[in-house]
């Protein structure tokens, strides 16, 4: 079963008198429980494809389905549904609220979705324990580790039970030895059946993923199974 098809998907940006083109005509298929790296070069499009596959942003040219649907024919409501409840993203600066804890960061997105408080509290801590935060339900981020705050994102990202999972070099902002913890429960979570897809620019990092694309000035120029890296789940 797939969870992200994309035909011919293409987006230009103006900048001043010229036009970028960002992506010339991606064609990308990733199957449920699929752990896909995206890789290449600044500037040859990785952000604008994140952007597209998150529904954050819309193609000028082509066709995207997320789930066996076509994005381009779901209303505002429906995508803003898709994108909390069905998208979970990680981002490399961690984007949490500073002043709130660890428990009523990962709530946020049931906060938008209209969860009951003792719903949201529920979640929020399994979601927590999933990552091995359990004990820092409490603590703000200024009072966590590099790696503790990725391990909050990510915990808010699985939330939801998404079916997809959107990273952008989550490993970017910290040291090797946390960045290989936060890779070790990308590889247990991929293995527990969620679909991940991955931004980096670290051929280390692509590794670890089943299957690794490689942009270039818009375009896919390679896109190869990883010989020891995680096979698709069935």
């Amino acid at each position: 079963m797939e969870t992200i098809r994309t035909e011919s998907l293409g987006r230009r940006y103006r900048m001043g008198e010229a036009e970028i083109h960002a992506l010339r005509g991606v064609d990308l298929v990733v199957r449920r429980g699929e752990y896909v790296a995206i890789m290449g070069p600044s500037g040859c499009g990785k952000s604008t494809l994140m952007n597209l596959l998150g529904c954050l942003d819309t193609p000028d040219e082509g066709r995207y389905w997320l789930g066996g649907r076509l994005v381009s024919e779901l209303s505002d409501l429906e995508l803003a549904r898709v994108r909390n409840r069905e998208i979970g993203f990680v981002f490399q600066t961690f984007a949490l609220l500073p002043r709130q804890s660890a428990l009523a960061n990962v709530e946020m997105p049931l906060v938008y979705a209209g969860a009951r408080a003792a719903d949201r509290r529920r979640r929020a801590r399994a979601a927590l324990m999933r990552v091995g935060l359990a004990d820092r339900a409490s603590h703000r981020p200024a009072e966590l580790s590099g790696g503790q705050r990725q391990r909050v994102a990510i915990a808010r990202a699985l939330v939801t039970e998404p079916q997809l999972l959107l990273a952008d070099e989550p490993t970017g902002n910290l040291d090797s030895g946390t960045g290989g913890e936060i890779l070790a429960l990308f590889d247990d979570l991929h293995r527990a059946g969620n679909t991940l897809v991955l931004v980096t620019h670290e051929q280390a990092v692509a590794r670890r993923a089943g299957r690794t694309i490689v942009l270039r000035d818009g375009l896919v120029v390679s896109d190869l199974p990883n010989r020891g890296g995680s096979d698709a789940v069935a």
